[in-house]
């Protein structure tokens, strides 16, 4: 189902060139054989039974970091292994909070949470606000589980890298806070999308996410 709107893949992404799409295109098979042996993100829930769901994990696990609090009925899945790198292995896990952030804001029903503006700044952070008040004006939320796999991380310096990933949101769909109502749309091409993302660091050692663009329905995300 299209569990996100057409906003993020009309976000235009500084230096796509750098990054490398042919991260996204593995199946269901391949990505959940990793996930069985890698490490539990912070900030992330792994899919297993007795996984912590996302509001009771590590969101805050550095000192002055806002707490992301999800409903019960809704969480996102993030599927990659460490890479050994501290460099690397940061920004993946503020990469998972940056998506956290946003959909905790649609939870909230507001734009001036505080996890939103800490984890995305620049044209991230204006089209994630954007992004979130179209659920707030149709007075929708999500529920269900999205899985994020594929990832692949690329350092530009010191202080930059980027991120690309794919999104199965096969199994997530949009809820009417006001009637309660699930739209209980098939899985299609569309339900898997392929997500661009850039990252910088601030003085403080948080990886911000600055720009994204997606494309949904791409072939590379798809089992």
């Amino acid at each position: 189902m299209n569990r996100r709107p057409t906003l993020l893949a009309a976000l235009a992404l500084t230096a796509t060139a750098a990054l490398t799409l042919s991260a996204c295109g593995g199946g269901d098979e391949g990505s959940s054989a990793k996930d069985k042996d890698s490490d539990k993100i912070a900030g992330a829930d792994t899919g297993s039974e007795k996984s912590t769901p996302p509001s009771e994990s590590s969101a805050s696990a550095a000192e002055g970091r806002p707490k992301i609090d999800f409903p019960s009925d809704a969480k996102n899945v993030f599927e990659y292994e460490k890479t050994g790198d501290p460099a690397k292995d940061a920004v993946l896990a503020d990469s998972t909070l940056s998506v956290n952030s946003v959909d905790e804001a649609i939870f909230v029903g507001s734009t001036d949470t505080e996890a939103l503006g800490f984890y995305n700044t620049e044209k991230a952070l204006s089209g994630s606000i954007t992004y979130v008040l179209g659920y707030i004006k149709k007075d929708d939320t999500w529920v269900g589980e999205t899985r994020y796999f594929d990832y692949k991380v690329t350092l530009s310096g010191a202080n930059g890298a980027y991120v690309t990933y794919c999104s199965d949101e096969s199994k997530s769909f949009i809820k009417n806070k006001k009637t309660e109502k699930v739209k209980d749309t098939p899985t299609t091409a569309d339900s898997y999308v392929l997500y661009n993302t850039k990252l910088e660091k601030r003085a403080d050692g948080v990886w911000q996410t600055t720009d994204v663009a997606s494309n949904r329905g791409s072939k590379e995300c798809q089992p």
